[in-house]
């Protein structure tokens, strides 16, 4: 088998440089049934230098085939990661995921595995992604129950063939703002009756700036965006998993609005509490106790935006 790896990136360039020397250092045994690999990399329209950078640094990573668009979103750059890829695995991957030596050669045994045990190529592999906010030395994290997902399929590190995400149509480009293309591409994997296979051997460490206040704005946004493509997730396939996985229902609404006081614990409210925990040097649990109003935020995103989309619904009809 050869592998692409394909990686999209938008002004991510310090991650990026550990996550392509961390590729390019990959250990394949001499008795393994990869044949070779390649790093599909797709800049979508970075303004950091990271073009440039690549091309002054070109002869480190002999791996690297370098494309660019526009900014349009990481759907439509993993779409043409694919078409340009030339391997009959691709692997994706995120520009801010660093893998150990041993990353594609975990994934290689996993798929070959697979295919002896389901006698077909039906199915993907999926490794293990811890989060970090140690830049320095990503892969000296420990897994953290956090760090568990429960995802059919996600693009933060997964191998499949080639030919299913053709069949399945790839990424829609729909999705332009935050969250949901690589799950709702799962679904439509899923009806082809794809399996998972779970790789946890095949580790990639997820890194992340520590958690300050600074980035509470951002992260309210990206939770209404989140909501508001949620809603186009759920047009697409309209049933109960979706609406669960979304966050649409009562229960989610109830749970988070109860947990957050119906907004009293918001993003001022809780501004002291969060950054004494971050001053106590735990960023991490702040982060997760600001999850209690961006959860709010992420209801209330879904609601609202599937009550402009019925409301435009009736307006056209």
């Amino acid at each position: 088998m050869f592998f692409s790896v394909v990686i999209p990136t938008y002004n991510r360039k310090p991650i990026l440089e550990k996550c392509l020397r961390a590729l390019e250092a990959q250990q394949l045994s001499a008795s393994t049934s990869v044949t070779g690999y390649e790093i599909v990399l797709v800049d979508d329209g970075s303004i950091d230098g990271t073009l440039e950078w690549l091309e002054a640094q070109k002869q480190e990573f002999p791996h690297v085939k370098t494309f660019h668009q526009n900014h349009a979103g990481p759907a439509a750059a993993r779409n043409l990661g694919v078409e340009k890829a030339l391997g009959d695995i691709i692997i994706f991957i995120d520009s801010d995921l660093v893998v150990t030596e041993n990353f594609l050669q975990a994934h290689a045994h996993a798929l070959v595995q697979g295919k002896e045990k389901l006698a077909g190529d039906r199915f993907f592999t999926y490794g293990a992604v811890i989060n970090t906010c140690n830049f320095d030395n990503p892969t000296s994290e420990s897994y953290k129950i956090t760090d568990f997902s429960a995802a059919f399929f996600a693009t933060g590190n997964v191998a499949i063939p080639k030919h299913w995400l053709e069949k399945a149509g790839l990424f829609d480009t729909r999705f332009q703002l935050y969250g949901w293309e690589d799950l709702e591409l799962g679904v439509r994997l899923k009806n082809l009756g794809l399996q998972l296979i779970k790789c946890p051997e095949a580790v990639g460490y997820h890194w992340h700036p520590p958690f300050n206040l600074e980035q509470v704005p951002r992260l309210i946004d990206k939770e209404i965006q989140r909501g508001r493509m949620g809603v186009l997730f759920y047009q697409k396939h309209p049933t109960w998993e979706v609406r669960m996985m979304i966050q649409m229902t009562w229960l989610h609404r109830l749970l988070w609005g109860i947990l957050s006081l119906n907004g009293i614990l918001n993003e001022r409210t809780m501004a002291p509490f969060l950054q004494w925990l971050i001053d106590l040097g735990k960023p991490q649990l702040a982060l997760e106790i600001a999850r209690i109003f961006l959860n709010w935020y992420n209801v209330k995103g879904v609601y609202q935006a599937y009550s402009s989309k019925s409301d435009s619904q009736m307006c056209n009809s």
